[in-house]
This record gives C-alpha cells, sequence and structure tokens, in this order.
C-alpha cells in the first residue's frame, strides 16, 4: 500500500521522513518536539556570564582556555567571533580530509587572521581517508560524512588532552540545527566499531595511522573523568543567519555558499546528489524548516528554494561529478552503479549504540 504524500503545514519536512506523524491541523512531531525544547530551555543567556567565567578560570596559567571547532561555514565562522569577543583564548581546530573547497579555505584563513587565534589543522592522509570512504561507498550505506564527523570529534578531543583543556566549544545551535535528525538520515557519530568493521570488510590498507578514532568509551572517559564539557556555544546568544552573514562579509571577507555544509567540496555533493539519487533525502527540508521555526525564513520562502535544485546549474554537478571521479579514483560506470544498489542499514554492521546505552545505565545507577 501506498503512503498518501504529506508536508507539515508548519515547516517542510514530508513522508520522506519515514517516523514522520502528523495531528489532526497536518502538524508535525518534529516541529513540534524542536519548539517544546526551546520552551523548556527557558532563558539561557543568563547564563553566558558564568559560562565565560567557569572557561576562563579553568584555562588560568594556560596558553588556551578552550577549543573551538572551525569548518569554515556560518555557524562556526560566527561563534569563533563571538567567543573571540568574549575574551576567550581559543586554540582553533580544523580538520582537513582533502575535501576542503577554495572558498572554505578562504574564509578560514581570513577569521584566524583577523582575530589572531592561533588555529590546529589535523591532517589525514589522503590515501587512508580515501580507503575509508571508498569502504563506506562500497557498504552502501548511508552516512558517510560519519568519517568527516567522528574523525572532527576526535581531534578536538585529542587536541583537549593534549593541551589540558577542560572545555570544547562548538558552533552548533538551537537555531539552524536543533531539530532532530530524522530516522536514518545518518548514524550514531562516536561509532568506532562501526567505522573500523566496515573498513575491514571494505578496505584494501592493512593499516590507518593519521585517522583521530574517538569511540564510545573514549567520550565517556573524557566527559565523566577527565571532566572535559562540549558547549554549544552559539545557543547562548541571540543567532540570525542573515544579521551574521552581513557582519562576517563587511568585517572578515567571509564568502557564502549556496546551503548549509556547502563549504567542504564533498559535503556539498553528498547532500545535493548522493543522498537525493541514492537515499531519497533532501536535507535541505530539515534545515529550512529549523530556520522557519526560528523565525529566520518564511515557509513560502522555504518551499520556493525546495522548488530548486539542490546545485546552482548542471553545468557546477557535472564539474563535481568529474573532479569527485577522479579523486575517488573511479571508473565512468562506478557511480551510476554505486547510486543503482539499494541501500544497507549501518546496524547490519558492528556498532557501539548497544555499548552506549549500557554505560549510560551503568552511569545513572551509580551517579544518581
Amino acid at each position: 500500500m501506498t503512503t498518501e504524500y504529506k508536508i507539515c503545514n508548519r515547516c517542510v519536512l514530508d513522508t520522506t521522513v519515514k517516523d514522520i506523524v502528523f495531528n489532526e491541523k497536518d502538524i508535525c512531531n518534529y516541529c513540534t518536539k524542536y519548539l517544546n525544547k526551546v520552551r523548556g530551555r527557558g532563558a539561557i543567556a543568563d547564563h553566558i556570564d558564568v559560562l565565560i567565567g567557569q572557561i576562563k578560570k579553568s584555562g588560568k596559567g594556560h596558553e588556551y582556555d578552550c577549543i573551538f571547532g572551525l569548518s569554515g561555514g556560518l555557524d562556526s565562522t560566527w561563534g569563533l567571533k563571538v567567543l573571540v569577543d568574549h575574551g576567550l583564548r581559543p586554540l582553533v581546530v580544523h580538520m582537513d580530509n582533502g575535501w576542503n573547497s577554495e572558498l572554505a579555505q578562504n574564509n578560514i584563513y581570513n577569521i584566524v587572521e583577523r582575530l589572531n587565534v592561533d588555529l590546529y589543522t589535523h591532517v589525514v592522509n589522503w590515501v587512508e581517508y580515501r580507503d575509508l570512504m571508498q569502504s563506506f561507498f562500497d557498504a552502501d550505506v548511508i552516512d558517510i560524512e560519519l568519517l568527516m564527523d567522528h574523525a572532527m570529534v576526535g581531534a578536538m578531543y585529542q587536541q583537549a588532552g593534549r593541551h589540558n583543556i577542560k572545555y570544547i566549544l562548538t558552533g552548533q545551535n538551537m537555531s539552524n540545527e536543533g531539530m532532530g535528525m530524522p530516522k536514518g538520515w545518518n548514524w550514531y557519530k562516536y561509532d568506532k566499531a562501526n567505522i573500523i568493521d566496515i573498513w575491514k570488510k571494505f578496505g584494501g590498507l592493512k593499516k590507518i595511522r593519521t585517522y583521530p578514532f574517538f569511540g564510545t568509551i573514549n567520550w565517556l572517559y573524557a566527559k565523566y573523568f577527565k571532566k572535559i564539557e562540549w558547549v554549544r556555544f552559539l545557543d547562548y546568544f541571540d543567532f540570525d543567519d542573515s544579521k551574521a552573514k552581513e557582519i562576517l562579509i563587511q568585517e572578515y571577507g567571509y564568502k557564502t555558499y549556496k546551503h548549509k555544509h556547502y563549504e567542504s567540496i564533498f559535503t556539498r555533493f553528498f547532500q545535493g546528489y548522493i543522498l537525493p539519487r541514492k537515499f531519497h533525502v533532501d536535507k535541505r527540508r530539515l534545515h529550512l524548516s529549523n530556520i522557519i521555526l526560528s523565525g529566520q525564513i518564511t515557509r513560502d520562502e522555504a518551499l520556493n528554494i525546495l522548488d530548486t535544485q539542490p546545485y546552482q546549474s548542471d553545468v557546477d554537478l557535472s564539474q563535481d561529478i568529474n573532479y569527485i571521479t577522479k579523486k575517488m579514483g573511479w571508473s565512468d560506470s562506478y557511480l551510476s552503479e554505486y547510486i543503482s544498489r539499494l541501500p544497507v542499514s549501518h546496524d547490519k554492521y558492528k556498532t557501539e549504540i548497544h555499548l552506549l546505552d549500557f554505560m549510560l545505565r551503568v552511569k545513572k545507577n551509580l551517579w544518581r
């Protein structure tokens, strides 16, 4: 039986989301949950002075008082400006997986230079990273970007431990990405076992030396024993995309991207081509829904954006296909063959999700 197509009357999530539920007014469970979460948070901005004081105190006598992750995208670039404006002394961490666009590199250079902050770039050997990526393609799992997200987390915690830093700050925020990720659209980001199992089944290399693996046990140890705090820093401030862009463009020479997370060539291709074609997922729906609910855009404006293609032109798409095919070393037919294969769930391979559930239950029972 075919499910009737439906779209939320408040946001733009639709029945391509597997577990979406609508009420009698055709309002979905995702935006309802988000708005309830926002209301339940209260006036978090009232606590920013306390947080900044704690961060500065923890870093007294050290070169840095926090780690900040920078991708070159809007959220992280704005977040870096805000924390420096508040007198914090970050070690900025960037993850280089070989897919940075020239635009992103320029944005990173400009903001770091003009704010006069130190930048640590963790570079993963391209042969190793390509082998990991190819494994994920051959496994037909959805979250190829798990590799980048996992490595970025690992690099930040690695630097926090090396410099004895107790706070990791990020540009993650409720305004732009506070809605829950639809079921099946991504995977658990600390799942070291999943990455290794997929790589061992499909990879060609014997060892991976430069990739910063960081699993569930590593995270729990860092959080509960090393007392390293992960803070979504922009949640403490009013954050509006358009205003942030205007200031960054005028004061820091910032250049914008067509869509969220398009600072990476691969992410642009992944979200604009692979996800819609192979997995029938349009991540623009989630981001647009989020900024509808945070009052940054109207629903009609979002629907107009969704009427356009993720790529600015067929020429841009063709250039990215040619670039990625060459960089990955694919035959002319590989991409079409990959797109035509059926997706495979991540949990067909080893996973740490059950370990996480168990460890959190233990922690709750011991420390309640």
